[in-house]
């Protein structure tokens, strides 16, 4: 339904999520290699990052590759961690910006791959900024961090509270606070790779070289700076 990456390390350019990989986000948005659910990402895309502090995001409700300022901002936006996706629409679910990832609250990031029935997540929100699922999805999220949980603990809860209302869900959500990343997998695929400074955690590996390992079905992954993390969901 979608495909989605995160990085947290040492500084770098979203072009290296995005362009530079062989297999990066541009690429995955027509030619994604594992996606269990739909062949081509052509509903929107969009990036956030982080300033003094702040989180920051670019989103559009059209396809990447149609984007001729994204190259320019790619090789500028530049921080310790990162998000971007690109989107496969659910049926039925409208193509606009506010239904396009990353969705955010403070320095909270979220990206969802997958869909759910929004009856099994309007109960854990009070509003969402569009009528789509994942909108939904994120609102639950950041409503959870609002009242004290951390960033993974809020994704496992609403994860684990939405499987259980729509057992055809697909929860793989990814999430990023400046200083941490959580994620999901329940329903398709997601990959960490450790480099020397720093993780990459993306739906499909971004390359081929050795190192990526699959994260397995129904787990939480958290990744710190000096820690990553698989756990049972």
């Amino acid at each position: 339904m979608c495909r989605h990456a995160a990085w947290l390390g040492a500084a770098r350019s979203l072009d290296w999520l995005i362009h530079e990989p062989e297999h990066g986000l541009l690429k995955q948005s027509y030619a994604p290699r594992r996606q269990r659910h739909g062949t081509i990402n052509a509903d929107g895309y969009g990036m956030g990052w982080y300033e003094s502090g702040r989180s920051v995001r670019y989103r559009r409700s059209v396809p990447i590759w149609t984007d001729a300022n994204l190259p320019g901002l790619a090789r500028i936006a530049r921080s310790t961690c990162l998000l971007a996706a690109v989107r496969s629409a659910t049926v039925g679910m409208p193509i606009e910006e506010s239904a396009t990832p990353p969705f955010t609250d403070g320095r909270w990031l979220l990206s969802h791959n997958g869909r759910v029935a929004r009856d099994a997540v309007r109960d854990l929100a009070d509003d969402a900024e569009s009528t789509c699922d994942a909108a939904w999805v994120a609102a639950a999220v950041f409503q959870r961090g609002h009242a004290g949980l951390g960033l993974g603990e809020a994704l496992a809860e609403v994860v684990v509270h939405a499987g259980e209302k729509d057992p055809g869900a697909r929860l793989n959500l990814l999430a990023c606070d400046g200083a941490s990343i959580a994620a999901t997998v329940w329903g398709d695929t997601l990959f960490h790779h450790r480099l020397h400074d720093g993780v990459l955690v993306a739906s499909e590996p971004l390359d081929d070289l050795p190192g990526w390992q699959a994260v397995p079905e129904r787990s939480l992954l958290t990744v710190t700076r000096d820690d990553v993390r698989v756990q049972p969901l």
